[in-house]
């Protein structure tokens, strides 16, 4: 019989029955769960685990009062890890016709050269920094490029290459098909525009993004010392629903970005924005938080943070860090701080203790700190740890929840 075999269920016992379909091993990832309009939702089942499929139990659990069938599914939607790879499978296919039809040789140097992550912006694809390296590729000409944009269905096409050492980090960044180089992307139903010449968008991390968007801060003063074009001061505004937020940035193309995605979304009202070294900010004694974004880290900021924080009640600094861990760290006791972890592999124990001996140190630092610029007695409490990201064997992004109160 035709068609992808599918379990068809009341759209209230969807993901109850997926959840209960995967656990049994018989959900098929490589397709989407598939809405009707009679209300119900179809989710696919791998045509081999059909005879273990067990359609009584099914019917026991999520047909009361409802509908709990087998169905077939003709074209059913592809999952997005599909797509990504049947779009990078094109690719390979349509570069091996071109090189072919240029008298070039396909090699396996060739595929690895292909295959390296890409971002994709709206109609915009930005190629990374490794793709494309072999010396054989400027041999085929501007053919090249529109290739690639056609197989990965973009209408424009850029490469980044190495980052600025400009203070601004601003990317390398080539337009190779179309001359537009603003883009708009979405995140957590947040939208940012920005130009991808001009400005760089930290796609990883969306972690930190969703944990600021799931804060309180309705009553709270945040002042966000490296705005950027708006990362993490668009979901304290939007989601955590800060009073107000004091965002901070020194590179005019982010601001230029960061002012128009405020406008875009609604929470400019809610928002002062500070053009230049916030080193030089004209504000203190008003943060009830203060977010210190900043790689490999924002130590420099410091001092400010510390300035900005309230001086009869304190607050919260959020700050970001590259911990590295020693080569041959050892192993101590178990610590307690932290929680969420990413799906690409688990931080080791020593991994952790660093952070751990990293967060107690700048503690004691921020103190002294707090000590020098208001003349009283202050104490600070690791309130957690979060990793973000991994950024090279040993090297991990995490950010610093570290609560300050005056005594």
């Amino acid at each position: 019989m035709d068609g992808t075999p599918s379990v068809r269920v009341l759209q209230r016992h969807a993901q109850q029955c997926r959840k209960y379909l995967q656990a049994q091993g018989v959900l098929d990832l490589r397709f989407c769960m598939q809405k009707h309009s009679n209300g119900t939702i179809t989710l696919p089942v791998i045509p081999s685990c059909l005879p273990q499929l067990d359609l009584e139990s099914l019917r026991n659990r999520f047909a009361s009062g409802g509908t709990c069938e087998l169905v077939r599914i003709q074209a059913p939607q592809l999952s997005k890890r599909e797509r990504r790879i049947s779009s990078s499978d094109k690719l390979l296919i349509v570069l091996q016709d071109l090189l072919e039809s240029h008298g070039e040789r396909w090699t396996e140097d060739l595929r690895e050269d292909v295959h390296h992550n890409y971002q994709r912006h709206g109609d915009l694809v930005l190629l990374g920094e490794n793709m494309f390296s072999q010396p054989v590729w400027p041999k085929i000409g501007p053919d090249l490029w529109l290739t690639v944009a056609q197989a990965l269905g973009a209408e424009r096409l850029a490469k980044i290459g190495r980052i600025y050492r400009d203070g601004f980090r601003t990317p390398v960044v080539t337009m190779l098909v179309g001359k537009d180089s603003w883009v708009a992307h979405v995140d957590n139903k947040i939208r940012y525009e920005f130009d991808v010449i001009r400005c760089m968008f930290s796609a990883g991390n969306i972690t930190e993004k969703l944990r600021v968007a799931s804060f309180n801060c309705s009553v709270e003063t945040v002042v966000d010392l490296y705005a950027g074009i708006g990362y993490f001061t668009l979901p304290y505004l939007v989601h955590a629903k800060a009073n107000h937020v004091h965002a901070c940035e020194w590179n005019p193309d982010a601001v230029k970005a960061l002012r128009r995605n405020l406008e875009l979304n609604g929470v400019s009202n809610r928002c002062t924005v500070h053009h230049g070294d916030n080193r030089d900010l004209p504000l203190c004694d008003l943060a009830d938080r203060v977010n210190l974004g900043l790689l490999p880290s924002s130590e420099d900021g410091w001092p400010v943070a510390c300035r900005l924080l309230r001086k009869t009640t304190g607050g919260v600094l959020h700050i970001h860090q590259n911990v590295t861990t020693p080569p041959h760290h050892s192993v101590g006791e178990e610590v307690d701080v932290y929680t969420r972890e990413p799906d690409r592999g688990s931080p080791k124990r020593s991994d952790r203790e660093a952070w751990s001996v990293w967060a107690k140190d700048t503690a004691v630092r921020i103190v002294s700190l707090l000590h020098d610029i208001s003349e009283g007695r202050w104490t600070t409490d690791v309130q957690h740890i979060e990793h973000v990201k991994s950024y090279a064997p040993h090297i991990h992004h995490v950010v610093l929840d570290l609560e300050c109160r005056p005594l």
